[in-house]
């Protein structure tokens, strides 16, 4: 696809619809739209349009059909796979103005929230009644409801709650046509139909926009407690998840840090840390409604971990320290940055393979002359990956073979080229590793049918 610039009258049709003020065209208002934290990904949109209201946004993409204007979804723009990059030029639809949570209802478990409202803000809002939304994507505080759903993004709490897909109850869609659908709502089982809901989960921005949410709550959980295990080699850290969840336990999450990543990261923060020598650790945490579960639970954890081999294991349940634990995992993704001129892969596999994938990509990376760094999700197989050319930069095409061979590696393991950042534009080409000619068909044909002008986030998701 050609890159689609807009002429006058486009954008005057454009601004009668947002009013002007809100549709931007100088370059300096378009810089922050032209990418997202994707590294060494940045194309330009010919204009961004702010709508506020859902009959705005089906007004908008009425016309761009009706004129094959590409339009990208955006709004927090902190996705890691390009997703929210306008690639193909056209138009940018930013929907950080629809930020309103329009309901939390108690009774009902349920918050209603409009496409742009902040993950962390929906979160801290329903935890002042008591009440709680699992998923926490590293960026939460600001990432937006609207692309967690597009991306069906995780988070270290996906370990026992799962991803954004299972907590969206309903979603108000707009289609490339113009159309609007509401796929739910708040009642907890409604087989009527096609599951729409689930196939809009997770699209990427590619079938339709999504302007609001029914999300799912729980009660906040009381107790919770945060342990830190260093362990001697990947393969004691790896067995130690598995006896975990062997001997019943379930953890809110279990985090795993390689050797380099801490000593980054450590720098960084100007702190020593204790067994600098390990080559793992996990940050585990469990919460409870009850004291001695919780208590029942981090005992149980413990004796498994030194069982395994750990150096030690830290407990922290007080606030202030668990919070400490959590921003330097949180800050790791930032931290290995410094290392160099970088590209992250999100790979998952079963956690049977996390050692076989972590000792694989290593081993490739040095078969380029390149080194790589993991951290992530062990207890969901979910590893993100950073390739880097220490002390230089390596040559891009050296960065894509490795990284595809990196790629094929988590594959031939039994495990996916996304375990939660999505395909969008860093991952489209290696779809096909993962995922069959049938499939792949079968995602085209759902794409024809319900974009078939292909305008809504082109170049994204589907090989070429």
């Amino acid at each position: 696809m050609e890159r689609r610039e807009l002429t006058p009258a486009e954008l005057e049709e454009l601004a009668t619809i947002v009013e002007p003020r809100y549709l931007l065209i100088a370059r300096d208002d378009l810089t922050p739209y032209s990418h997202d934290w994707t590294e060494g990904l940045a194309s330009f949109p010919a204009a961004v349009v702010k709508p506020r209201t859902t009959e705005q946004v089906s007004r908008l993409l009425k016309f761009c059909d009706e004129q094959r204007i590409p339009v990208t979804p955006q709004a927090g723009r902190t996705g890691l796979s390009g997703g929210s990059v306008p690639v193909a030029g056209g138009v940018g639809l930013s929907l950080e103005r629809m930020d309103t949570i329009l309901e939390v209802d108690a009774d009902n478990l349920v918050a209603v929230a409009e496409a742009g409202v902040i993950t962390q803000t929906l979160q801290e809002t329903v935890e002042a009644r008591g009440l709680y939304y699992p998923p926490d994507p590293s960026s939460r505080g600001s990432c937006t409801i609207g692309g967690n759903v597009a991306e069906n993004a995780g988070g270290p709490h996906a370990a026992k709650y799962g991803v954004t897909g299972r907590w969206v109850m309903g979603l108000e869609a707009v289609f490339a046509d113009g159309s609007v659908a509401v796929t739910g709502g708040k009642t907890r089982k409604d087989v009527a139909g096609y599951d729409l809901t689930s196939l809009l989960v997770g699209s990427e921005g590619t079938l339709a926009v999504v302007t609001k949410a029914w999300l799912r709550l729980l009660p906040k959980p009381l107790h919770v407690a945060t342990l830190v295990a260093p362990f001697p080699t990947l393969e004691d850290a790896a067995h130690c998840v598995l006896e975990i969840h062997r001997r019943g336990l379930l953890p809110s999450a279990c985090e795993f840090v390689d050797k380099p990543c801490v000593d980054v990261s450590s720098r960084r923060k100007g702190v020593a840390v204790p067994f600098p020598e390990a080559e793992a650790r996990l940050l585990i945490e469990f919460d409870a409604t009850g004291e001695e579960e919780l208590e029942r639970d981090v005992t149980a954890c413990g004796e498994i971990a030194l069982e395994c081999h750990a150096h030690d294991v830290v407990l922290a349940t007080d606030e202030a320290k668990r919070r400490v634990l959590w921003e330097v995992r949180r800050g790791i993704g930032e931290a290995v940055r410094d290392l160099g001129a970088s590209v992250e892969l999100d790979l998952g596999v079963p956690r049977t393979e996390l050692v076989a994938l972590v000792t694989g990509l290593r081993r490739l990376a040095a078969e380029y002359g390149l080194r790589a760094v993991a951290f992530g999700h062990a207890a969901d197989g979910n590893l993100h990956v950073h390739v880097y050319r220490e002390g230089g930069v390596a040559d891009p095409a050296t960065f894509d073979e490795a990284c595809r061979a990196i790629y094929a590696e988590a594959a031939r393991l039994g495990g996916t080229v996304t375990g939660e950042h999505g395909v969008g534009a860093a991952a489209r080409h290696v779809l096909a590793l993962c995922r069959p000619p049938a499939f792949l068909s079968a995602m085209r044909a759902i794409k024809h049918a319900l974009d078939p002008n292909g305008i809504l986030n082109p170049l994204k998701v589907l090989p070429d």
